[in-house]
């Protein structure tokens, strides 16, 4: 299996505030120490370092305000976070526009193929050249304010009737760059500019997925919505199969049963394994699985936000990006053989395999808003994990060193 990285960085301007040196606050200043419930909250956290209690979160690490400028930039301002698969990206001069954790951020496939990580924000009066949850072709970005221009790797094109003014500089005026690397087909961004690669800590996992031969796979259907829950809800979610007997007893508890056991295995500070039983071996057709691939759901997960869930012969990818404190971005699609497709009704498949994964999503989503309406409650408490929760415990580990480490430890080891 060939590694299929395209680091795709863009020299240029570092962007405010993902500069190396410590957390800023979203002004671009640097924050001042955690109030007393802050620095509580953090000592909480680093108690799943020390002791890994089986016990959740406190409730207010859902609705803290300043624990979520934490988050913003300890935790989204220099991790990778997945954006789209390579097919969301096929074309030249294509895009694909979100917000992360309330920054806006576009990648691009400029007309030689090169990715490309910026921030759409015009250098002029602050104008956003595209709108977040928007996508599409474009051979350039035009600000629609006062029609600065800039190419897809975030050069100045054109600036309208700026030439008397002698201080500015068209050539060292550009978008922002972010990192970005393109691993088995699923495009991802770091705010850190300079952050380390992520190909290296997904090694172990591209083992894993020789056999489900990701290059080969097509994008079937996908989608991208809104969910008012934290993002650490939505995360916690996905970390564990306890809940399909509760949320998915039609739907999922067949096939893979909240009551079996999950086998977690930890990577790295990035990279997290679930290994799942279904209840009956799966049939494949094109892929060259083994009887335990058959016989599993392989969960695969890049801190903070990002999953593959690996089902014999479909893989569903989702990415659970924060818009603010209750607010969380779900985007993702259902991966299939490029081979199975031949010959295939796509309108049909496609209709298909959106309207299953839509179902699932509103299950999850139904039940994680009404967390979300709870967790403010005077009576919301810590609640006692089950043992068929060890993703759980594995996700707060990693929240812990995202928030506890700072940029000369980060990421740093298990």
């Amino acid at each position: 299996m060939s590694t299929e990285v395209s680091t795709g960085r863009t020299t240029g301007e570092r962007h405010p505030g993902t500069s190396r040196g410590g957390p800023r606050s979203g002004g671009g200043e640097r924050a001042g120490p955690p109030s007393a419930e802050t620095a509580a909250l953090l000592a909480e956290l680093r108690r799943y370092l020390d002791l890994a209690p089986q016990l959740s979160l406190p409730p207010r690490a859902f609705t803290s305000p300043e624990l979520y400028e934490l988050e913003r930039t300890r935790v989204f301002g220099r991790s990778w976070v997945l954006i789209a698969h390579r097919d969301d990206l096929a074309a030249p001069n294509s895009y694909v526009s979100v917000d992360v954790a309330g920054e806006q951020v576009v990648v691009t496939r400029d007309a030689d193929g090169v990715l490309h990580g910026l921030s759409p924000i015009c250098r002029h009066r602050m104008m956003p050249l595209v709108e977040p949850g928007t996508a599409g072709t474009a051979d350039s970005f035009t600000c629609r304010y006062h029609l600065w221009r800039y190419g897809l790797d975030g050069r100045l094109i054109g600036a309208t009737h700026m030439r008397k003014n002698p201080d500015f500089d068209p050539a060292r005026c550009r978008l922002p760059a972010f990192a970005v690397e393109e691993w088995h087909g699923f495009v991802y961004v770091n705010l850190d500019a300079e952050a380390a690669p992520l190909t290296p800590q997904l090694a172990r996992i591209s083992e894993d997925l020789t056999n489900y031969r990701l290059g080969d796979m097509a994008q079937l259907g996908s989608w991208s919505e809104e969910w008012a829950c934290n993002w650490k809800i939505a995360v916690e979610n996905a970390h564990e199969n306890y809940h399909v007997m509760g949320f998915h007893p039609e739907t999922l508890q067949p096939s893979t049963p909240g009551g079996s056991d999950t086998d977690v295995r930890v990577d790295s500070p990035w990279a997290l394994r679930l290994l799942i039983p279904f209840t009956e071996p799966l049939e494949t057709y094109t892929l060259p699985l083994t009887a335990e691939e058959k016989a599993h759901m392989y969960g695969f997960f890049v801190f903070p936000g990002a999953s593959l869930a690996a089902a014999g012969e479909m893989i569903i990818w989702l990415s659970l990006i924060p818009q603010s404190i209750d607010r969380t971005l779900v985007r993702g699609g259902i991966l299939i053989p490029r081979a199975a497709l031949d010959g295939a009704d796509l309108d049909e498949m496609r209709r298909n395999a959106e309207s299953y994964a839509g179902m699932i999503n509103r299950e999850d989503r139904d039940g994680l808003e009404a967390v979300q309406r709870a967790v403010g409650s005077r009576f919301a408490g810590r609640g006692h994990l089950s043992p068929k929760e060890p993703g759980v415990v594995a996700f707060y580990q990693s929240l812990a060193r995202a928030l506890l480490r700072g940029d000369d430890g980060w990421p740093g080891g298990l």
